[in-house]
């Protein structure tokens, strides 16, 4: 056979553009931008955490701060208050001279405020007249107080129930104060610690157990101060012939409890932080949203890469 019959394989000449054969720059997954589009979701719960944090933050310095002056404001916050103005004595003595309530008359003031760190105490017609200084791990004890206070010869038969609940009263208001101050504590930094768990979210782990340490504390601490209102408020009207009446701080309660909403809140976005939403730690080392980012540069390279071509050339006989 000539050897000029034998076929002969040519590259075919390339149409597609000059243009193709470079490669487009890879975005590399240390780039800002990069990290910050692919960490958006991460980053707009935890702004709702720290959101939720200021919030109860905020409630819990009310809760806290409440009962401390007599001013229109504070003194409006308390968790109950006891009105004696027109309570029936057991003795008076005849010397006493009937003033415009019947506890003025006794030596009483008509009303006693219950807060956090201390009581105020006042008359109908003045408002708050006195609050007692700020003590850590207040209590308040009505029979102490009222007695003190008493014109001499005047006696009042205070139901036997207020006598019961005086050491749980105490224990439970301890435990109070305790868990209101470290759950304010806890917030408040958190708060500002929250954005550490957009690195990674093994961060979410230690914080997600501080988190619920919170809920819980201050979750505890409203429950005990509304139960405290309500069995105190049941212990001295439940002798109606004292003619007692005690009034729930709605302020108060109203507070505590949207503190612990918005703490739980919290405590919920954090929890769910530890297993969704991209970090920055999953984009470095390619999962998730860092595995989408390396398949989307794999098939910029494939389509951007051009193979050269062969065909067999014809040739003419003779």
């Amino acid at each position: 056979m000539p050897l000029r019959s034998l076929p002969r394989f040519r590259k075919r000449p390339s149409t597609a553009s000059p243009d193709t054969h470079e490669e487009s720059p890879r975005p590399s997954i240390e780039d800002k931008t990069t990290l910050k589009r692919g960490t958006r979701t991460r980053r707009g719960f935890i702004a709702a955490s720290c959101f939720c944090y200021l919030v109860a933050v905020v409630f819990l310095i009310l809760v806290e701060i409440g009962n401390t002056r007599s001013t229109s404001v504070l003194g409006d916050i308390y968790f109950f208050k006891l009105d004696l103005s027109d309570i029936l004595p057991q003795s008076v003595p005849t010397s006493l001279t009937l003033q415009n309530s019947i506890a003025r008359t006794l030596g009483l003031h008509d009303f006693y405020q219950v807060g956090l760190w201390n009581f105020c105490e006042g008359y109908d017609t003045d408002g708050i007249t006195y609050c007692s200084p700020t003590t850590n791990l207040y209590w308040f004890n009505p029979v102490e107080i009222l007695l003190s206070e008493l014109f001499a010869g005047a006696s009042i038969a205070l139901p036997s129930e207020v006598n019961d609940i005086l050491n749980i009263l105490r224990i439970a208001s301890n435990i109070m104060f305790g868990f209101f101050i470290t759950g304010l504590v806890l917030d408040f930094v958190l708060m500002l610690l929250a954005p550490v768990v957009l690195y990674s979210r093994w961060w979410s782990l230690p914080f997600g157990f501080f988190a619920l340490l919170a809920t819980l504390l201050v979750l505890i601490a409203s429950a005990l101060g509304t139960a405290m209102s309500l069995i105190f408020k049941y212990a001295l009207t439940s002798q109606t012939d004292l003619n007692v009446g005690a009034d729930i701080g709605t302020k108060m309660l109203a507070f505590m409890w949207i503190a612990t909403g918005f703490t739980l809140i919290a405590f919920i976005i954090h929890a769910s932080l530890c297993c969704c939403c991209t970090s920055r730690r999953d984009i470095r080392t390619g999962r998730k949203g860092g595995r989408r980012h390396n398949d989307q540069d794999a098939t910029h390279e494939k389509k951007g890469l051009n193979m050269p071509k062969f065909g067999r050339k014809t040739t003419t006989s003779g």
